[in-house]
């Protein structure tokens, strides 16, 4: 029997005869629906393998484009731990663009010179907008290949059995976070690069206004979606009243244990005007559009992790006086903004951490103002959550073609790059030989992550098999 686009969407969305849905409504674990026998068994047995108290969802804004969002960020301008002269390093015009206009930020305990706009995230204690102050690191993912953007979500080989790191989380956050499914969401997807993989297997990119029609448009059995979720509680319950009722199957401590999970006809009322009101609002697949996707999924308890892109500037490697690169900046930072104001609106701040991780950076020498190169050398990760400080790990410096800095090497100017971090204060090294070695530093990111959403260190440890790799303490709250 042919299979319609959006009974295809709904079934990755939510399993095979809407199990997934049937959980949310109900209130009841998916294994229970399947086999509740054999989960009743063991379903008060935690399967979470972490700090369940550490466990978020994930925002994880990625790009294969390469965008310069890493070129005017804290740390991109005059150093104030090591004093690196960085004041030939190219931003776009502040005459023409005021908000790209150098502005002291206070980030952690220090403050730096990044483009004005970056403020409006909130920097100081608590941030403007009453969040955590971001974390900005300075780290090299060793590749200048757009086809590579996979690779670097799998942090270059160092993830067991290849993993992408979006897999990696969710496969760790969605024990703990108890999820209708283990497999992360990609709403945001612009090219195939970007495209998830979970267990080897490709995702499908789900876009906003699919998301939205298919939720919020359903009419036809057997998927009758959002649009029809008492009737759906109603009718998965009454399935297992037979088994509920065998005393044989289950003693009475047992039915008063799922009664309290068992979600109201109430509460599924609410669970359909809210997120049916929040999905008809969406209008198109931009950042706007991925931003209220990724939310209602994660009210839904969708997904742990979800993939979303705002861009920063593109691919901009013919863009006159940076103009893409300036009005992106604003548009890409006020994306993050609106998000971080949303969750807040939702009552989501502490429940959520947002990441950023693109294929590479671009160049900041002055030998190419009509536009940037692409920079294996460099590239800027973000971290927004509960679990991290603000500040800047990390720094840059003059390096030759080889990656070197040129004050060790002598040798010619290619562009700049990131420098070793301290592990412990987060401050970039200029001694050669200790700390994290920009190779490392992509696992070394991945291992940070993995810590501050409540991993172990032995499972950090296995998830990510870069011997090198240290958690940034200096990162971590």
């Amino acid at each position: 029997m042919a299979i319609s686009r959006r009974d295809a969407l709904m079934t990755a969305l939510f399993g095979g005869s809407m199990i997934g849905l049937r959980s949310l409504v109900t209130g009841l674990p998916v294994k229970m629906l399947l086999n509740p026998k054999k989960a009743l068994a063991d379903m008060q047995t935690a399967s979470c393998s972490g700090d369940v108290t550490k466990a978020q969802y994930v925002v994880l804004a990625t790009c294969g484009s390469g965008d310069p969002m890493s070129c005017n960020a804290p740390g991109t301008y005059n150093d104030p731990v090591t004093n690196i002269d960085l004041s030939s390093l190219v931003h776009p015009d502040s005459t023409t663009y005021n908000y790209m206009a150098p502005t002291p930020l206070q980030y952690g305990s220090k403050s730096y010179n990044a483009a004005g706009v970056w403020g409006t995230l909130g920097a100081g204690t608590g941030g403007v907008l009453g969040l955590p102050n971001a974390t900005f690191c300075h780290i090299m993912t060793n590749t200048p290949v757009h086809p590579h953007e996979p690779q670097v979500l799998q942090l270059m080989g160092a993830t067991y059995a290849a993993e992408m790191f979006p897999s990696v989380l969710a496969k760790q956050l969605a024990p703990c976070l108890q999820t209708l499914q283990t497999q992360p969401i990609s709403v945001g997807a612009a090219t195939p690069s970007e495209a998830l993989t979970f267990g080897g297997q490709a995702l499908p990119t789900i876009p906003p206004t699919a998301l939205q029609a298919t939720l919020t448009n359903q009419t036809v059995a057997p998927y009758t979606g959002m649009t029809k979720l008492q009737a759906l509680r109603d009718s998965t319950l009454t399935s297992m009243y037979g088994w509920y009722n065998d005393s044989s199957q289950t003693t009475p401590a047992q039915k008063v244990f799922i009664d309290s999970m068992v979600s109201s006809q109430q509460q599924v009322r609410g669970i359909a005007q809210s997120q049916l009101a929040m999905l008809s609002g969406i209008k198109a697949n931009d950042n706007n559009g991925q931003i209220t996707a990724a939310i209602a999924l994660i009210l839904m308890g969708v997904a742990p992790v979800i993939t979303v892109h705002f861009p920063f500037g593109g691919d901009n490697h013919s863009d006159p006086a940076f103009n893409s690169e300036a009005t992106q900046h604003q548009t890409g930072v006020a994306a993050i903004v609106q998000l971080l104001q949303q969750l807040a609106q939702y009552g989501l701040s502490n429940k959520v951490t947002f990441l950023s991780l693109n294929v590479f950076g671009r160049t900041m020498a002055a030998y190419n103002t009509a536009g940037r190169q692409h920079n294996q050398f460099h590239e800027m990760s973000m971290m927004i959550g509960t679990a991290f400080k603000g500040g800047v790990i990390g720094g840059i410096a003059p390096l030759d073609q080889n990656g070197v800095p040129i004050a060790q090497s002598g040798k010619p100017l290619f562009d700049y790059g990131s420098l070793p971090i301290n592990p412990s204060s987060g401050a970039p090294i200029v001694a050669p030989g200790s700390g994290i070695q920009p190779v490392d530093q992509l696992a070394s990111w991945g291992a940070t992550v993995l810590t501050g959403l409540g991993a172990t260190s032995e499972t950090v440890s296995s998830l990510i098999t870069d011997t090198n790799a240290q958690v940034i303490q200096a990162a971590l709250v």
